[in-house]
């Protein structure tokens, strides 16, 4: 991280400069650590500038220019997310920086660092990677501004956008500029994009499909025949009644030219000029889009940003092919020294705070959740480690920290259990277009087996030194009541009184929208819960999470929501209102009111919008129905919709007919959503936090 260091190793220059806007933490939950370590692992020089002033270009000549490449990474959230509330109101902390100290990197940070490493040093390529760049390869509505923007492509100025899990992509490329090839030419990397002339394609073998009119998205591929029959190779001469042989093509032979069919076929999306303007042309682009995610069968993509001798195309090709697990246990099992760079001092940095006893297991998410960005960003397909490097990195931990108590505080990722779940068949699973595995119910063809992740617990208790483990990302409910036994096994073990659980709504209208199952899946692991709780003779609870003013969200639906949560005692204390994040299927239908996951027409399904901050203030409230603040706003709200009955004083009231004087604080565990048998809830003022959309990610919500 400094000239002082380089010198240390005898180093004259390095040969990647990475650029983050988080604190720089050795630790393979924060992306500069994992992607420092790899290229070092490939005998790199890896220099890292952590937060630079980039009000100038001179932080960024701090090392030297770099042999190779600056690699721009906003850090392990988008820039946005982490400065701004879901109200757009800025944030007292930033979790990422030492001392939670806020105001230390810029608002869309891949842009701005990558402008400024371009000044810094004129003509060394900038490859730029992270979440925000990951979600912004396409044009997408951004919230903050409330407008379509252009893909981050062309703003940064990048010589090339590696998207995803971008490990192979990134030494792939990193070993062919060493060897001299120009960035430029390095067109055919899986999870990578660049900026092209139009019409440009990588041969001549390539087509286009054309994907510019409405309607097209769920015809795009046209269904073979299964009888189909073509002439043979070699074609006797017809009979005297023009009569011909025939045969029967095999399946293996039609998958095959359908195969090499895609892999020389781009479908062109509608241009950034179309879907600014027609929020019905981008609903239509987001599910073209979104149906070309699975890695087994995606086609590259284009659109046209500019018009007239201006415009150029936004080249995506398809997304990266997801880690082995012997890969993944290359990758985390680097020689991390699970700290904060010492240059911090005793600076407390509250992200690190939360995961220097957790560890990742797994990637990926086949959930599909559409207000979640996980998918987009790391793909369906789970990727998990083994056994052998879980066991190895606990006993890292416990010999290489100092202020290791015993506690590991994670074993999860995306979801706590998703770990080793795949689909049964690898043809099915490269030839699937679904968006999400589990929804609107399980698919028949997906392993749900947890009897790995059950081995994997009981391996990790019995670590020398290991006295605890918690299980600290959020549970996938649906999915854990088909096995008992791993239900058993969690609560019994791995709860630390509290579990966090995502049920996000009760209304099935919202639930729609969102691709989440039915409140019945929750009342059902509920039910397991308290069962093995109570054989346990523990007394434990589950934290659940709701969001306020989703798309399709209706007042009464959040409403029946408060309703439930006051008849099953819940009285939530921290609570999220919805945020549209780029790219997002959610966002679509935020920003459109159009509904993604059907097809889309002018016509179409009208997907209602708590767009108003009046609206969408009640909507949160209804989540705080206990709160006294929140009366005044309620009150008001139920008059409005005609249920002055919930008013009053009866037990079958919402709020009571005069405004309760707020209690004072409670002293507890903040963060409880538990039942709670009298007493309004006493934290005020509590913002929702920020919610970090990809693994690594230190801030985990669950799923």
């Amino acid at each position: 991280m400094s000239r002082e260091e380089m010198e240390a190793l005898g180093w004259d220059q390095c040969d990647v400069i990475l650029v983050t806007g988080d604190a720089y933490i050795d630790h393979p939950s924060f992306g500069m650590a994992l992607v420092g370590r790899l290229l070092e692992a490939y005998g790199f020089r890896v220099g890292i500038i952590s937060q630079p002033d980039w009000h100038s270009a001179e932080s960024f000549r701090v090392l030297g220019k770099p042999r190779l490449y600056f690699g721009i990474t906003a850090g392990n959230m988008d820039s946005l997310v982490n400065r701004y509330t879901s109200d757009r109101k800025i944030r007292s902390e930033d979790a990422y920086t030492p001392n939670a100290e806020a105001g230390k990197r810029p608002d869309r940070a891949v842009t701005v660092y990558a402008q400024r490493a371009r000044e810094a040093f004129p003509g060394t390529p900038v490859v730029v990677g992270s979440i925000e760049a990951s979600l912004r390869r396409i044009a997408h509505y951004d919230y903050w501004s409330d407008k379509v923007r252009r893909s981050v492509l062309p703003d940064s100025k990048a010589d090339i956008l590696l998207f995803g899990n971008a490990e192979r992509a990134l030494v792939a490329l990193t070993h062919r500029l060493a060897a001299g090839e120009p960035i430029e030419s390095i067109r055919d990397l899986r999870g990578t994009a660049f900026m092209v002339r139009p019409g440009w394609r990588p041969s001549e073998q390539w087509h286009e499909i054309d994907s510019l009119a409405l309607d097209k998205p769920g015809r795009i591929d046209t269904h073979p025949d299964p009888y189909a029959m073509e002439p043979a190779a070699a074609v006797p001469k017809p009979a005297a009644d023009g009569a011909q042989p025939v045969r029967i093509v095999p399946a293996a032979e039609r998958v095959a030219a359908r195969r090499a069919d895609r892999a020389q076929t781009v479908i062109r999306l509608p241009s950034y000029e179309q879907v600014k303007d027609d929020a019905v042309m981008y609903a239509h682009a987001s599910r073209v889009f979104h149906l070309e995610s699975n890695p087994g069968n995606a086609r590259a993509m284009v659109q046209c940003h500019g018009e007239g001798p201006g415009a150029r195309d936004v080249w995506i090709n398809p997304p990266p092919v997801p880690l082995t697990t012997p890969e993944m246990d290359f990758v985390y099992d680097r020689p991390y020294a699970r700290a904060p760079h010492p240059g911090y001092g005793d600076a407390r940095i509250p992200a690190w705070d939360m995961i220097r006893f957790s560890i990742n297991i797994m990637r990926g998410c086949f959930g599909g959740c559409t207000f979640c960005s996980i998918t987009e960003h790391e793909g369906r397909i789970i990727q998990s480690r083994s056994h052998e490097s879980i066991i190895h990195e606990i006993e890292e931990i416990r010999d290489k920290s100092p202020d290791f108590k015993g506690h590991i505080t994670d074993l999860g990722g995306p979801t706590a259990n998703m770990y080793r779940m795949a689909c049964k068949s690898k043809a099915i699973e490269e030839n699937c277009r679904r968006l999400s595995c589990v929804y609107p119910g399980i698919c028949e063809n997906l392993n749900t087996d947890h009897s790995s992740l059950v081995e994997l617990y009981r391996k990790a208790r019995a670590v020398p030194g290991v006295k605890r483990i918690t299980i600290g990302s959020g549970l996938r409910y649906d999915l854990a009541v088909r096995s008992p036994e791993y239900v058993k096994e969690l609560v019994t073990h791995h709860v630390s009184g509290l579990l966090k659980i995502a049920p996000e709504h009760t209304e099935e209208n919202t639930l729609s929208k969102m691709m989440k199952p039915g409140i019945g899946a929750y009342e059902e692991f509920e039910r397991m819960f308290e069962k093995y709780s109570k054989l346990a003779g523990k007394k434990q609870h589950l934290v659940p999470y709701f969001i306020a003013a989703h798309p399709g969200t209706t007042d009464e639906d959040m409403l029946n929501l408060a309703l439930w949560l006051k008849a099953h005692n819940f009285r939530l204390d921290q609570v999220q209102t919805f945020l549209p994040t780029p790219m997002a299927l959610a966002t679509t239908m935020y920003h459109s009111r159009k509904n993604p996951l059907k097809k889309v027409s002018a016509d179409s399904e009208t997907v209602e919008t708590a767009r108003a901050s009046k609206v969408r203030k009640l909507h949160k409230a209804f989540l705080r129905w206990h709160d006294p603040e929140n009366w005044p706003v309620l009150r008001e709200g139920l008059m409005r919709m005609g249920r002055a009955d919930l008013i009053g004083n009866g037990p079958n009231c919402l709020v009571p007919r005069q405004q309760p004087v707020a209690a004072a604080p409670a002293a507890g565990r903040e963060g409880c959503a538990k039942r709670k048998p009298a007493g309004p809830a006493a934290h005020k003022g509590r913002r929702d936090k920020p919610v970090a959309a990809a693994t690594p990610r230190p801030v985990r919500r669950p799923r």
